[in-house]
């Protein structure tokens, strides 16, 4: 690393200048805003109360800022979706702390992305960094989530890790049907017949982007949001006022769309979207019927991307039923260091062995997508 560059964490993201922040960002990716981070921390959704101590990475050259990379210090592991709970399970059984760690991600976001904001500075290059942070700052591991993949060499105690999510990409279709003519027979005849059934049940669906979200339709998603995760036995990760402090600022890539039986609302999901993806975040119903999640969540998203010619379209993680309606495997990265020298070699291993179940698992997926040969 060039020896002009200082590396320091801050704990409040208003630390950061918005120009600046927007100006480091060169995705667009909605969830790499500054508004974004900014509504997790005004919001209290993301706080050192919750288990998720903003622990922001800024990097200065000459007294400026040349990259930023938005860190948590942790006591926990939910929210990740990169699942280390049997690691932190082995840890406790021999009586040594797993927490805290630093991670770099997304709270309760499962999208990958390029977590460093900087056009001088490679993501390999903070690995030895944020070694010398953990060790000095008695930190238990670090673990970047969610990135992309780090075509170089990784360090023999750096780790790569897999996952597998379940995308669908725009082949340019020019409808709906233009996508399902790709489809078996049967395949093909089993989707047009989940997407009569809501005409059969006559369910109404209204789709609303934007400005065009009232507060109302806001407060019947936030109810709808609560009980997916009550039904969970658990509280939702995210409060009304993250959700109200999105739409407020710079709400110009949300899109919710709600379904109502008889006059009455009965379900909706809410996706991001910015100018070549689609990204399906939360779903939920107050009242169940066929096929409805299916509806809204993946068929509404499909004939969106085609509309708005966005090239793909992320639906969440986790969902083999994913695959049925075309929606392929693709494999997620993610990199870790562990600072206890006892658990290296066994996490080492798993990780290894983990990737090839990865790969393997994604080929496994791909000869049962519904598409014609």
């Amino acid at each position: 690393m060039n020896v002009d560059i200082n590396i320091n964490f801050i704990h409040h993201i208003d630390k950061i200048c918005a120009n600046t922040w927007q100006k480091l960002n060169s995705s667009s990716c909605p969830f790499l805003h500054y508004y974004f981070f900014n509504a997790l921390e005004k919001s209290q959704s993301v706080s050192a109360k919750q288990g998720w101590q903003a622990h922001h990475l800024v990097a200065t050259t000459h007294n400026e800022i040349t990259a930023v990379m938005p860190m948590y210090l942790k006591s926990h592991s939910w929210g990740e979706y990169v699942f280390d709970w049997d690691w932190a399970d082995a840890f406790k059984r021999n009586g040594i702390d797993y927490y805290p760690k630093l991670v770099a991600t997304i709270p309760f976001t499962p999208v990958s992305s390029d977590k460093l904001l900087s056009s001088q500075l490679q993501m390999n290059e903070l690995f030895e960094p944020l070694i010398e942070h953990c060790q000095q700052q008695n930190i238990n591991s670090w673990h970047i989530l969610y990135c992309d993949e780090i075509k170089t060499a990784l360090p023999e105690d750096v780790y790569q890790r897999n996952t597998v999510q379940f995308h669908w990409f725009n082949r340019d279709y020019k409808t709906f049907d233009d996508f399902l003519n790709t489809f078996t027979s049967r395949k093909r005849k089993n989707t047009r017949k989940e997407r009569l059934s809501i005409i059969e049940q006559e369910i109404k669906i209204r789709q609303l982007k934007n400005n065009e979200i009232s507060q109302q339709d806001l407060e019947f998603f936030y109810l709808t949001y609560q009980l997916t995760y009550l039904k969970r036995g658990h509280q939702p990760h995210l409060n009304y006022e993250f959700f109200k402090q999105i739409l407020a600022n710079e709400s110009d890539n949300v899109l919710l769309i709600i379904a109502s039986d008889a006059e009455e609302d009965i379900a909706c999901a809410l996706f991001f979207y910015d100018d070549s993806q689609l990204y399906g975040r939360y779903w939920g119903c107050t009242k169940p019927h066929n096929n409805l999640h299916f509806e809204l969540c993946y068929y509404r998203g499909i004939e969106f991307c085609i509309e708005n010619k966005l090239k793909s379209f992320n639906p969440g993680t986790q969902g083999e039923h994913k695959i049925q309606r075309g929606f392929e495997p693709v494999l997620t990265h993610s990199y870790h260091w562990i600072k206890h020298p006892a658990f290296k070699m066994a996490i080492k291993d798993f990780c290894q062995q983990e990737q090839k179940h990865m790969l393997t698992y994604q080929q496994q997926c791909r000869q049962v997508l519904p598409f014609k040969e």
